[in-house]
């Protein structure tokens, strides 16, 4: 039987923290920046974090689980062995 395969795009994009969170860069931060204030180009050099239903949906792209350490949440496919 294959084994399933990460969805590379995904991993490109996102970071999973050691305490299991899913970190990543904002969008529309890249061009189209003229008319666009510093403060706003500022908050987007800050890394952003995934809300938990994006989580769930990296985990089922990535096909692996991703734990939040901190709460000792498990979220993903196989959320519901543990």
């Amino acid at each position: 039987m294959p084994k399933n395969k990460p969805n590379k795009g995904l991993l490109k994009r996102i970071r999973i923290t050691k305490s299991g969170r899913v970190k990543s860069k904002p969008a529309f931060g890249r061009h189209l920046r003229s008319h666009k204030s510093g403060d706003l180009m500022r908050s987007y050099r800050k890394a952003k974090y995934a809300h938990a239903s994006d989580v769930k949906r990296a985990a089922g792209m990535l096909h692996r689980r991703i734990v939040a350490a901190d709460t000792g949440v498990s979220r993903g496919k196989d959320a519901d062995e543990s």
